[in-house]
């Protein structure tokens, strides 16, 4: 393409994005979103669909300087996205986890926490110190940290790919892939103040540090003790995801011992191989997981957890077959099925496994022109795929949530493989037609797989999950409703446990729980609620029955009535024993009078 031209493209891709960005500032939010994607402006996904659009064919056709533009231009595009909540003001996003971090945050900055008891304090760390640098709320230096966070996602996986292939085209595919955003399933992981999650996105800095460790070829430029500089980058940012979230450290120990081991057996097995030129990662894997042991060995929640996932495997009640089972029938009651639900959340994420795994194989059989320096990274990455499943197995078994994190963990590492497989798929391609020809087929494949990705980057009823948007009503609603209630009145939720609100107004960390929502708070009982009897609903005894927009989209509109109807909470206020004590546009609570406080009357 003529330099004027491209010129010009890239000028254009850049003012849509802008004048995108400025559309979504100038449309903040006001009320609660069921969607952040239908809430958001038509215009401002009009820009970014251009900015996305000339990033991808540019990362595919350009190379050097020029394609280094094009993938800027994409990766600030999906920054744009993904900051879309910060950009658009929400109070908060998170309605789970997301909340505790939010206290834990608040109880840093205090002064009631210090970071190191925290088990993986990164995240509360960064937040704090944007607080008191910037001047912002927690809140919102907790959306920031966010996006901080994910960036290195976007820079690292075309640099890995880079450094292991040196091909032009593979770095312009695991740009395109990275877009896609892989590692986020909406199961296990999100796309928020969520550290598992967040510690996800730092993974690809590691592996940069390994990958670049182990081309080294030159033992000059020593640190002291004889200590390679790669390998002091590897330990530092391994720290760094450590302190992120340990989980994913696991996983790296496991990704570089599996080096070590493939590094053994073909010192063993072969006298020429690429291999025998790297260094090896014996030291390294002994050293990060001694790292891993000495920080998460005795902390307390680390024991709980391990606790936890061998009583799941040894319990007939806990499994990921029947966590499935469970949610597919849920989803038949409303209209939907599993099928449907995984075309829209996996798809492209299946597209991509299956094209790496059919490039692993027919590589392993030797029916591809890959040299070999490339086939040893790839080789090291796929065969450490295996203890990686494996790590998945266990947890599916024990603890079907884990699992699902552990997915996210590998599809780090598959984003980086498809650089590879997908660059030799279209090499392959271009001997049937011509290059151009074959980069046009793979820009409409990946920008099918980009528009998937990119749509379920947040929940939304799109995948039966409500956009998990706190805002000033809802936020407030709780504060009022815990500062001015009784103190040991529980409260209870429409399908959702207010206690994480307690969490993330008042801090964790207190010599008591400041409301008694800290202490007693669950959800009412359903089917009780349903047949009017409100008072008894929730534990036999007095009781806040706490509601917002948010539960009400979800129960009615989303769930369909699965489990809660629209005339049962319509009819709440209406009962003898139901006080209405707050109310905003988003939030009501209700003071309930339990049965025998109404002398056994029911409603």
């Amino acid at each position: 393409m003529n330099r004027s031209v491209l010129n010009v493209t890239y000028a254009v891709g850049f003012f849509a994005l802008a004048a995108g960005l400025l559309v979504a500032r100038a449309n903040p939010a006001t009320a609660y979103e069921p969607s952040l994607f239908t809430a958001t402006p038509t215009a401002v996904w009009v820009g970014f669909g251009i900015a996305l659009a000339i990033a991808l064919v540019t990362a595919l056709a350009c190379r050097g300087r020029q394609q280094a533009i094009g993938i800027a231009l994409g990766a600030t595009t999906v920054t744009a996205i993904v900051s879309l909540p910060l950009i658009r003001n929400y109070r908060f996003a998170g309605m789970g986890d997301a909340l505790t971090h939010l206290g834990w945050t608040r109880d840093i900055v205090s002064g009631n926490l210090q970071p190191h008891e925290l088990f993986y304090p990164g995240l509360h760390s960064l937040a704090s110190v944007l607080h008191f640098v910037a001047g912002i709320p927690i809140e919102r230096a907790l959306l920031l940290t966010v996006v901080v966070l994910f960036v290195p996602f976007l820079v690292f996986v075309p640099l890995v790919v880079r450094d292991i292939s040196g091909n032009g085209l593979a770095v312009g595919v695991a740009a395109i892939v990275s877009w896609m955003v892989l590692p986020i399933n909406n199961i296990a992981t999100h796309m928020g103040v969520h550290t598992n999650s967040n510690a996800l996105f730092l993974v690809p800095v590691v592996l940069f540090a390994f990958v670049a460790y182990l081309h080294r070829r030159s033992t000059v430029e020593r640190l002291p003790l004889g200590l390679s500089p790669f390998s002091a980058l590897l330990y530092l940012t391994g720290i760094a995801l450590l302190l992120v979230h340990p989980q994913q450290m696991i996983n790296v120990v496991v990704l570089v011992g599996t080096v070590a081991g493939v590094q053994y057996l073909a010192r063993w097995r072969y006298s020429d191989h690429p291999m025998l030129d790297h260094p090896t990662a014996y030291t390294h894997t002994i050293v990060l997981g001694v790292i891993f042991a000495a920080w998460a060995l005795t902390n307390e929640r680390f024991q709980s957890a391990l606790s936890g996932m061998a009583t799941g495997m040894l319990s007939a009640d806990i499994s990921g077959g029947q966590t499935v089972d469970q949610r597919g029938a849920s989803l038949t009651e409303i209209g939907g099925s599993l099928g449907e639900l995984f075309v829209r959340m996996f798809l492209d994420a299946a597209v991509i496994g299956l094209l790496v795994a059919l490039f692993v194989l027919v590589m392993w059989l030797g029916w591809t022109k890959v040299d070999r320096e490339t086939s040893a990274f790839v080789t090291y990455f796929a065969i450490a795929l295996f203890p990686l499943g494996g790590i998945f197995l266990l947890y599916f078994v024990g603890t079907p949530t884990m699992a699902f994190r552990q997915i996210g963990f590998i599809y780090v590492v598959l984003t980086i493989l498809a650089g590879v497989a997908i660059a030799q798929a279209i090499g392959g391609l271009s001997r049937y037609f011509t290059m151009p020809g074959a980069n046009t087929v793979a820009a409409v494949a990946l920008g099918a797989c980009l528009v998937l990705g990119l749509g379920t980057v947040y929940a939304s009823p799109l995948i039966f999950s409500p956009n998990q948007h706190v805002t000033d009503q809802q936020y407030s609603g709780y504060e009022t409703s815990f500062d001015h209630g009784v103190d040991d009145q529980p409260y209870a939720g429409l399908g959702y446990d207010p206690y994480r609100y307690d969490h993330g107004i008042y801090g964790l960390e207190r010599e008591a729980p400041l409301t008694s929502a800290g202490t007693a708070s669950g959800e009412v009982d359903p089917d009780e609620f349903e047949a009017g009897n409100y008072t008894g609903a929730y534990r036999g005894s007095d009781y806040y029955f706490a509601v917002t927009e948010y539960d009400v989209t979800r129960e009615i509109e989303v769930y369909q009535e699965l489990h809660h109807s629209e005339d049962a909470l319509s009819d709440v206020s209406q009962q003898p024993g139901v006080n209405k004590v707050v109310s905003n546009e988003e939030f009501e609570l209700y003071a309930v009078e339990s049965t025998n406080a109404t002398d056994g009357a029911t409603v």
